[in-house]
């Protein structure tokens, strides 16, 4: 059986977390995580920061899959567009680089490593230290990333044990 490497993508206009795995069998390894900040810039240069950086990770670690949280209406119109904009900022390093995207709702992403849809950040962080046998919690922003990797780790071992599914790729079962 073949590792396969995740990046997961916690987008934000102010701190996008990103952590990647590796993903054999059961067994999960961390790769990587981190946050990428982009305060007091103007718009422009904040989605330039996230695109540039991410695609600088991307491009150093070699994910072959990627995973992102799916947006969720905000009350505040200029946040849900904020986020929406960093988001897409991602999603473009991810497809400059060809890499099949995958989303997931906070909720299926709990459900994935808490064990519960409504979870706690806190929770989210603690189940990622244990389940990838860290010494210490990784920063909320990186836990969510790691989250988002983590589920899609165990979405896609899922889909490949559907009969009739030969694997996944582009984002689809085929």
């Amino acid at each position: 059986m073949n590792a396969i490497r995740i990046v997961g993508i916690d987008p934000g206009f102010q701190v996008t977390g990103y952590g990647i795995i590796d993903m054999e069998g059961n067994h999960l390894r961390l790769v990587e995580h981190g946050t990428i900040r982009a305060t007091g810039e103007d718009t422009g240069e904040r989605l330039h920061r996230i695109f540039r950086e991410l695609g600088a990770v991307l491009d150093r670690c070699r994910p072959v899959e990627a995973a992102v949280e799916r947006v969720f209406v905000h009350r505040n119109a200029d946040s849900a567009l904020k986020l929406g904009q960093a988001r897409g900022a991602a999603i473009t390093a991810c497809a400059e680089r060809l890499l099949p995207l995958f989303e997931y709702s906070a909720t299926q992403v709990k459900q994935a490593t808490v064990g519960k849809g409504h979870a706690t950040k806190q929770q989210v962080q603690h189940m990622v230290k244990v389940l990838l046998c860290l010494t210490a919690p990784p920063p909320p922003d990186a836990a969510d990333a790691l989250g988002i990797a983590i589920c899609h780790g165990h979405m896609r071992r899922g889909m490949e044990r559907m009969p009739g599914v030969r694997g996944i790729r582009g984002g689809r079962l085929r």
